[in-house]
């Protein structure tokens, strides 16, 4: 199931909310939750949601041996133990057939390439698993005793298939003591719709225009179509994937959770460390939290511990060449900026940076997309016309008049226009009250456009969906 279809706006998440807040007993409540999420989980694929029960059985067992053997190597054990079920079931589901496929490649070498379905959000659940069995071990959170509270963690519909990664400190209070106001129904509500927008109106959109471009032999596109469908791609994921952010960070709000933010505008940024400061915020805060200061050796070593991070980072994203060099290849500029330091980066003109940091992007995304070698080598000769493309074509120029309000609508949006607004809105009574006017009328008209474009859809799938 998916956030972006009308029976889940108009019938599963209404009867969420009507016996969720039937009453107010946090027990029920939490109750309501877990059934309806794992319905949810379950709609596409039912046999998938008794892998997640596994996960949380196994983990939530091992979470309480770590807790009463902390100070024994019983403790550790249990702690390897988790990382080797967890990280083991994502390697046999995600990761498998990649491996026998590469291992094939040597000569005589012929493994049967298994042909393993992913479970969707496998990837999501089996790190917010490990960030609170590694987070138990370490003493940050205290471990959770009751097995269907874990539950409701793991399994919480708004973030359970395609994020932000929630880490248990966040919600470690809110499981057990919550309230829902006012102001989180409002707040949520226009959260979720703003989301739903960001997938409905402008990310699908714009997936039609990549799709026309890059959905097949891209030998032949011309420079100007080659860039202008990249930048496109690389909105298109940006949309994509907050939109479902903040419809999960809505919905979390409305239930009485607050999740942190997983998006800050990151197209904004002046360097690529900035980037992946504002994007996928969850994601990057993981790898930095768990990976990055692993004693590798017996100690830490930068150079080492930051290739494994971005290793990670891109062979998280899928189990394709493609996603590890691109994690790789930002890497590479993490790490030239580092060598050339915060003073000398910010002495550097900000138009120039900017400049720099677009590119950089916008051609990372372009590895992003293709996973095909050939088809990625004609993506880079194209970039420069060394593909023998011509400079401009008719058809790319066409599509960019055509879609012209389109393109300057999802870069506006790019930007934080809506903090700009606020601030200007909270300055009397008045323009407060108009202010929140205005912001209801125009939530609901982004629902209404939204349902009806809905109802000729005939697949909304999220790209991290995939991951």
């Amino acid at each position: 199931m998916v956030f972006a279809d009308l029976f889940f706006l108009y019938i599963f998440l209404p009867a969420v909310l009507i016996f969720y807040f039937l009453n107010k007993n946090i027990r029920y409540k939490n109750a309501v939750l877990i059934i309806f999420s794992l319905l949810f989980y379950a709609w596409g694929e039912p046999t998938v949601v008794f892998l997640l029960i596994l996960s949380t059985i196994v983990n939530w067992l091992l979470g309480l041996a770590i807790d009463k053997h902390r100070d024994d190597k019983l403790g550790l054990t249990a702690l390897g133990g988790s990382l080797v079920f967890s990280l083991g079931m994502l390697v046999i589901f995600k990761y498998l057939g990649f491996i026998v496929t590469n291992l094939n490649l040597i000569p005589f070498i012929n493994l049967p390439v298994p042909n393993i379905t992913l479970p969707i959000g496998i990837s999501f659940y089996t790190f917010q698993i490990l960030s609170y069995v590694i987070d138990c071990y370490w003493g940050k959170v205290k471990v959770q005793k009751n097995y269907f509270r874990f539950l409701l963690y793991v399994s919480l519909f708004p973030q359970l298939i395609a994020g932000p990664i929630v880490r248990y400190s966040i919600v470690e209070k809110e499981i057990s003591d919550r309230k829902t106001t006012i102001t989180d129904l409002a707040e949520g509500s226009c959260r979720f719709m703003i989301g739903l927008a960001k997938k409905v109106i402008l990310a699908n959109n714009l997936w039609t225009i990549v799709e026309n471009f890059f959905g097949g032999d891209i030998s032949g596109l011309s420079v100007f179509g080659t860039w202008y469908t990249v930048i496109v791609y690389a909105m298109y994921v940006y949309f994509d994937f907050s939109g479902y952010s903040d419809m999960a960070i809505g919905l979390g709000r409305i239930f009485g959770f607050h999740f942190d933010e997983n998006f800050k505008h990151p197209f904004i940024c002046r360097n690529i460390a900035e980037f992946w400061q504002r994007w996928h915020i969850s994601l990057g805060s993981f790898f930095r939290d768990y990976v990055l200061y692993i004693p590798i050796g017996g100690k830490i070593h930068p150079h080492l511990n930051l290739f494994l991070v971005w290793f990670c980072t891109g062979m998280w994203h899928g189990a394709s060449w493609n996603y590890i060099i691109w994690g790789l290849y930002f890497g590479i500029f993490i790490f030239l900026e580092q060598l050339m330091g915060k003073k000398r980066m910010k002495a550097i003109p900000t138009v120039v940076t900017h400049i720099y940091s677009k590119i950089v992007i916008i051609v990372g995304f372009g590895i992003f997309y293709f996973e095909d070698f050939k088809q990625l080598g004609n993506f880079f000769k194209n970039l420069v016309g060394a593909n023998g493309n011509a400079l401009s074509d008719t058809v790319a120029v066409t599509s960019l008049i055509n879609n012209c309000f389109l393109i300057v609508v999802a870069l506006v949006a790019c930007f934080p226009i809506g903090k700009l607004i606020n601030k200007l809105c909270d300055k009397n009574t008045t323009t407060i009250a108009v202010g929140q006017g205005l912001k209801v009328a125009y939530c609901l008209a982004l629902l209404i456009i939204s349902s009806l474009l809905l109802v000729d859809a005939t697949s909304n799938p999220f790209l991290y969906f995939r991951f």
